[in-house]
Order: C-alpha cells, then structure tokens, then sequence
C-alpha cells in the first residue's frame, strides 16, 4: 500500500509615480551639470569620509534562550488529553473488552517496532542533511530523484511483506533499507524551523497516540468498514498532490483548493488511516491465534510508519504557513 507529500508564487506588482511633465530634449542640457558634480565628489572621496559600523569581537553575540512556557506545555497537553476524551466518547460509543494476551503482545511488538524505525528514520535524515547528500539530492534531476525514492521505496516495502518472519536476518535488511529511502525522502525537512519541527512531532504524538487508544479499544472490526472510503480518499489526496503538474500558475482558487485537499483532506485520511491499521493489527493477533496466519510485527508496523510520516508531514507544511505569515 502506497500513500505518498506544493506551494505557490506570488509576484509582486510594484507601483509607478507620476511627477512633473518633462521635456525630454532639455536631458541633454542637464547632463554637463550632473558631470561636473561628479568630479567634484570623486576628488572629495576618501576613505575617512565613509562611515562603517563598528562591531565589538572581544564580547560575543549570544542570542538569550527563551524560557519553557510550562503553561504553554500544561494546556497542550490538556488540550490533547481532552481529545482523546472526545475521540472515545463520539467514537467508541461501543467498547470492547480487554486485549487478550497474543492481541497485547502483537499490538506492543507493532508500536516498538514503529518508533525504532521511526528513531531510525529521524537519525538517518540529520546524517544526511549535515553531511550534505541532501543537497546533492535535491541539485540532482528531480525525476530521476523520484523514480529512484518511488523505486527504492515500494521495492523494499515488497521486500519487508513478502520475506517470511523466519528469516529475521533478510527481513531486518529489507525494513532497515525501507527507513533509509523514506529517511532520504524527508530529509529536506530539516531546512524548517527545529521549532516547528518540534512542535510537529508533539502534534503528532498526539494524533496517533490518541486515535490509536480509540483503535485499540473500539468495538472488534469496528473500523474495518473503513478500508474502501479511505482507499478512495488517498486516491483523491495523491491526485490532488499532482494538480500543480496539470493546472495553471493563473488559476489560483484551483490551486488553493487542491493544496487544502492535500492538506486537511491528507490529515483526516490518514488519521482514518490509524484507525484502521490499528484494528487490523488486532485482527491479524486473533487470526495468528488460531493458526490462520504468522504473526509478523514488522510488516504490521509498516503501515503505521506511513500513517505517521504522512501526517507529520501535513503538520510540518501547516505549521510552517502559519510562521510565513506573521
């Protein structure tokens, strides 16, 4: 399962002012004038006359850290708290009973693998960022950059599916290699604010943490249901991520309206994304029980993966707009 990441120009019109009708063949008997005075600068110019700046370098420029807003951080994470509690309420009207043991045990093998490929992903792209294979990455040609990420990436993600869970060696090798082609694809993201980076992350941890508990403890197939809607919806999402290659630079209400598809169109998909993933984690669990399939966390933890890069990524772009326009 594929699910794949536009801004916008704006040229600026400046303004003509209108002055004084002027007779444009009287130019010629102005231009002695300004000769003359130009000499008369030029043999005045020394190097005394100018003025520079002058800059202390025995006290160094240290810009001053802010404090930690510790409210700012109580109401955040309030606020998340107070989502989870509404997410539960509106949507798992229908509970369910505790995990079972094998459902608890693939459930947390799953999310340990996610955050270790998660932390490798995030390591491997500050590597490549401060060593610079970032910006012979992006001053490559772009399609071959494309073709060789979409490449990389789907054949080692077929890698990691079809290499079966007794041959650890093999199948760490093709997992470890997905992280690096999706470590080398968000690299670039580095050139953002480390603040909204951060903040990104925490909204993100959020996010899944919250609509995972939702999964994790909503009725037994519950969101299921939603495979069909959420594959039309990525469909729609990756079609609007294409429409700045198709449309005009001139029609720029189409083009807002696709970048807001892609955006809260991409967030609301992949947080249904979530869900799903995390019910289907538990399905496979009951179905490994009865020896109707091999439990295999490292292929379940895939998809998470995708699910949170791809809203991390919507959050970075939203968040970074916000900053752009104060």
């Amino acid at each position: 399962m594929l699910r794949v990441g536009a801004s916008s120009l704006r040229p600026l019109v400046g303004a003509t002012a209108r002055s004084a009708p002027l007779n444009f063949r009287s130019f010629s008997n102005l231009r002695p004038n300004v000769l003359q005075t130009l000499q008369k600068q030029r043999k005045n110019f020394t190097l005394s006359n100018l003025k520079f700046p002058r800059y202390s370098t025995e006290i160094p420029i240290i810009e001053r850290s802010k404090p930690v807003s510790w409210q700012r951080i109580a109401l955040i994470a309030g606020g998340v708290a107070g989502t989870v509690v509404l997410l539960d309420g509106a949507l798992n009207r229908e509970t369910r009973d505790s995990l079972s043991m094998a459902e608890r045990s693939l459930l947390n093998s799953t999310f340990a693998y996610t955050g270790t490929g998660l932390a490798v992903i995030a390591a491997t792209a500050r590597v490549m960022f401060t060593s610079g294979v970032t910006f012979r990455i992006m001053a490559a040609n772009p399609w071959v950059v494309v073709g060789a990420s979409l490449a990389g990436g789907i054949g080692s993600m077929m890698g990691v599916f079809w290499t079966p869970p007794e041959n650890t060696v093999q199948k760490h090798l093709f997992w470890l290699t997905f992280n690096a082609f999706q470590a080398a694809t968000l690299s670039p993201l580095f050139f953002f604010n480390p603040a909204v980076l951060a903040r990104a992350g925490l909204y993100t941890l959020g996010v899944v943490g919250s609509l995972s508990y939702v999964g994790a403890t909503a009725a037994n197939d519950k969101y299921l249901m939603m495979g069909g809607p959420l594959l039309a919806g990525v469909s729609v999402v990756a079609l609007s991520a294409l429409a700045p290659m198709v449309l005009p630079v001139t029609a720029v209400r189409a083009l807002a309206v696709t970048e807001a598809i892609y955006l809260y169109g991409g967030l609301a998909v992949f947080g249904g994304f979530v869900l799903y993933d995390t019910q289907k984690i538990l399905k496979h669990a009951r179905m490994a029980e009865a020896g109707l399939m091999k439990r295999d966390p490292i292929n379940e933890s895939v998809g998470l993966e995708l699910d949170i890069i791809n809203i991390f990524i919507r959050l970075v772009q939203i968040l970074g707009m916000g900053n752009n326009r104060k």
